[in-house]
Formats: C-alpha cells, sequence, structure tokens
C-alpha cells in the first residue's frame, strides 16, 4: 500500500516537474524579447547619454555634461515637463471617463450593438496621419467644422491649435477620441461583474446609481488600475500630435518632451543629448508608475472581498 503511494507521489512529482519545464522553456521567447527589445536598449540610451554624438562623428564622452546643460541652460526642458504632464493628467482622466460611460452604453442591450462597439474602436486603428489630417480640418481656424458650429451659436471663433490656451485640451480630446482599445478592455471587464451582487443589492433596495458606486466600481478596479497604467505610459510619449499639427508649438505650449528628443535627435543631431531626454522620460514614467502601484492597495478590490 506505502509503495503504491510513493509511486503515486512519485509520478505526480514527475508530471509537475514536467509541465514547470514545459512553463519555462514557453517562457524564453518572451524574456529574450524583453532582453533585447526593452532592457538592452534602455541601458544603451543611457550609456550614450553621456556622450557628445552626432550619429556621424566618433562619440566623445562628456560625463554629466548632457544632464547638467539639459537643467541649467536648456529653454525647452521646463515647459516640456510641465506641458507633458498636464497632457497625460487631462487625457488620462478625459479617456478613462469616457471609455468607462461608452463601456457601460454598450454593454447594454441596444440594436445594433456590434455595430456600436466597432464604430467606437476603429479610431484606435485608424493610420495616425489620417486622424490628424481629419481633426486638422476639424480645428481650423476659418472653415473647420467646429467653428462653424460656434459661429452658429453666436459664439467667437477659437484658435484650436494656435491659441497656447488651447492647443494641449485639443490635442487631449483627439488621444480621447482615440482611445478604443480602453472601451475594449473596459467592456469585458463589465461583463465578468457577477450579476449576483447586482442582484442581491436590487433586492436590498439600491438604485441604478448605488449599484454602480458599490458593485459595479469596486469589481472593476482592476480593470480600471490597468487601463490607468496603459493610457498613462502611452500619454506620456505622446508626440504624434506635436508632429503632425503644431511643430511644439504655438511657442513652447505644445513642445512634449518627446518632441524635445526628436528635435534635438534628427534636426540638431544630438544624439547624446537626445538619450539624456529620453533617459528623464523614463525616470518621469517610473515615478508615475511607482506611485500609482504604491496607492494602488487602498483602492483595487478583488473578488472576495480583500485589497492587495
Amino acid at each position: 500500500m506505502s509503495k503504491n503511494i510513493n509511486n503515486s507521489r512519485k509520478r505526480h512529482f514527475r508530471i509537475h516537474l514536467n509541465e514547470e519545464r514545459t512553463a519555462y522553456i514557453c517562457l524564453i521567447p518572451a524574456f529574450l524579447g524583453l532582453i533585447f527589445l526593452t532592457y538592452l536598449p534602455l541601458v544603451g540610451v543611457f550609456g550614450i547619454s553621456f556622450f557628445r554624438w552626432t550619429g556621424l562623428s566618433s562619440p566623445k564622452f562628456i560625463g554629466l555634461n548632457n544632464y547638467i546643460k539639459l537643467f541649467t541652460t536648456d529653454p525647452y526642458i521646463k515647459d516640456s515637463i510641465v506641458v507633458t504632464i498636464y497632457f497625460a493628467v487631462i487625457s488620462v482622466l478625459g479617456s478613462m471617463i469616457y471609455s468607462l460611460v461608452i463601456a457601460m452604453l454598450l454593454n447594454r442591450k441596444v440594436p445594433a450593438r456590434s455595430f456600436f462597439r466597432a464604430v467606437f474602436y476603429v479610431p484606435y486603428v485608424l493610420p495616425a496621419a489620417a486622424v490628424y489630417v481629419g481633426w486638422a480640418w476639424l480645428y481650423e481656424a476659418n472653415f473647420g467644422f467646429f467653428n462653424y458650429l460656434l459661429s452658429k451659436l453666436g459664439i467667437h471663433k477659437i484658435l484650436f491649435i494656435a491659441d497656447s490656451k488651447y492647443v494641449v485640451p485639443s490635442l487631449a480630446l483627439i488621444a480621447v477620441w482615440l482611445s478604443g482599445n480602453l472601451i475594449v478592455i473596459f467592456l469585458a471587464g463589465l461583463q465578468n461583474v457577477p450579476k449576483v451582487y447586482h442582484e442581491a443589492a436590487e433586492i436590498d433596495g439600491a438604485n441604478g446609481w448605488q449599484r454602480f458606486c458599490n458593485v459595479t466600481l469596486p469589481c472593476m478596479t482592476p480593470i480600471i488600475f490597468y487601463n490607468l497604467l496603459m493610457s498613462l505610459i502611452a500619454n506620456l510619449q505622446i508626440v504624434t500630435p506635436a508632429l503632425s499639427l503644431t511643430n511644439g508649438g504655438p511657442g513652447n505650449s505644445s513642445r512634449f518632451m518627446t518632441y524635445l528628443m526628436y528635435d534635438q535627435a534628427f534636426v540638431n543631431n544630438k544624439l547624446g543629448y537626445a538619450c539624456a531626454v529620453s533617459f528623464i522620460i523614463f525616470v518621469i514614467i517610473a515615478v508615475f508608475t511607482a506611485i500609482l502601484f504604491g496607492t494602488s492597495k487602498s483602492w483595487i478590490f478583488y473578488e472576495g472581498g480583500d485589497e492587495k
């Protein structure tokens, strides 16, 4: 009897060992991709930031001079940091609210629901050049559609992307419109909220708003955290709107840090200096990510009632 038990344990151990070995083998491509596509380029960027290099001449080691120059004599860095964070904050907040509202509407049983799901997702997969050309027509100061509507309402025309007061919110509106990926993820999360919780709350007399605040939102907090993190990282690295619509203007009001990096690398041919800017972007993203992870333990709810 004991011999059979020992044989059974050995067999289960071998099966477990084989499964573990198979899992590690399957993870090798992911680890290789992470090393060669993320960690090594990051180390390379950090290393190049200590050199003066145009990409054509031999690199010259200058230590921390690029970083010192960046924070002491560069006329753009402070404005770039402020503008980047300002854009990221309003884009993330707008995208989260918009995506969650649309997802909740699309989660209801409405006619042509599949069609509307596709309509709200399509902007995310459209070519960036086409998207920004279209929005440039909408924002056009004299004949754009938005200013046409304002003129019909008796409101003075607005220079959406030519006025420093409006350019960042105008670009953020495009980012919100492009958040179809967040809608899809929210929709998947809403469909996984246990119906029994809603039924129990309804029996207890909770109205729709109370069920949303006390049932839907707590169950959605892991999805909210994921979308918040991904949206924050993406919007802190934004560059396409500045390249396509504003060229960093008017003034420095849309000179995002990624645009500053592009300008230094491909216009001024200062690759070492651009790598220093890139590493500062990485540090800013890392700080915001750490803050988000550090505060998440107090508001993320996991099924079973425990917070982590």
